[in-house]
């Protein structure tokens, strides 16, 4: 009786060593499972995200690169239109300084000569300074003796034309009679002012070259041609 329940003690002793057995060998093999279910999801996942921030990277390039470019672009745009505007800036004068003004006083050279036609006269002769072109647009000169009103000469009329464009060697001419009475009378004067109009603020004084008796003085207009500018009264 002893020895069967032994027995039967030994078998129940087995049975449960190759049930604990095949437990743990059944608890083996679902770990291996799942160690390599994330094994392989591992790179899975690694290769999806890799992926994806390569695209990521891509698509945000272009985009970068094409802003740069723009700017680029803007860039040029507003030189260029820089360039016209300098150029336009340099077309305005030409480079020309005071051309096509109307002559000032300050901007012409006088010379004065003593000519003997007509009782004696004297004949002025402008010229441009240099640099300087312009265009005598009054007709008659502003000229006196002195700064009296009796030494204000008064115009005749003679010569005259379009204004006259005086640049380089180009010259006008008016001739001024000092005195058109025939009495002795009259006073002295060693100089005459001339200017262009009579509201000119800078009329140029002239040496004479002799003393000149003055009274009831005439001016002619200016004219490119001397033989218009021998004064006399008509």
């Amino acid at each position: 009786m002893r020895s069967r329940l032994a027995a039967r003690s030994a078998r129940l002793v087995l049975a449960a060593a190759a049930v604990t057995a095949l437990a743990a060998t059944t608890t083996a093999c679902n770990n291996d499972d799942t160690a390599d279910a994330g094994s392989s999801a591992t790179p899975s996942a690694a290769a999806s995200a890799d992926s994806g921030g390569s695209d990521s990277s891509s698509s945000h390039s272009p985009s970068t690169s094409g802003s740069s470019t723009g700017g680029s672009n803007s860039h040029d745009s507003t030189d260029k239109s820089d360039s016209g505007d300098d150029s336009k800036s340099g077309s305005g004068d030409g480079g020309k300084s005071g051309y096509g003004q109307s002559c000032g006083t300050n901007d012409l050279d006088f010379t004065v000569t003593s000519e003997s036609q007509a009782g004696g006269y004297y004949r002025v002769t402008a010229k441009a300074k240099s640099g300087i072109t312009c265009y005598l647009d009054v007709n008659t000169p502003s000229v006196s003796f002195g700064s009296g009103a009796d030494g204000v000469a008064s115009p005749v009329g003679q010569g005259g034309e379009d204004p006259i464009k005086l640049t380089g060697s180009a010259v006008a001419y008016t001739g001024i009679s000092p005195k058109t009475t025939k009495s002795n009378a009259g006073k002295q004067f060693e100089n005459v002012i001339i200017a262009i109009s009579d509201n000119d603020p800078n009329p140029a004084e002239l040496k004479l070259p002799d003393t000149a008796n003055v009274d009831k003085p005439i001016v002619t207009n200016w004219s490119t041609n001397r033989a218009e500018t021998v004064p006399v009264i008509v």
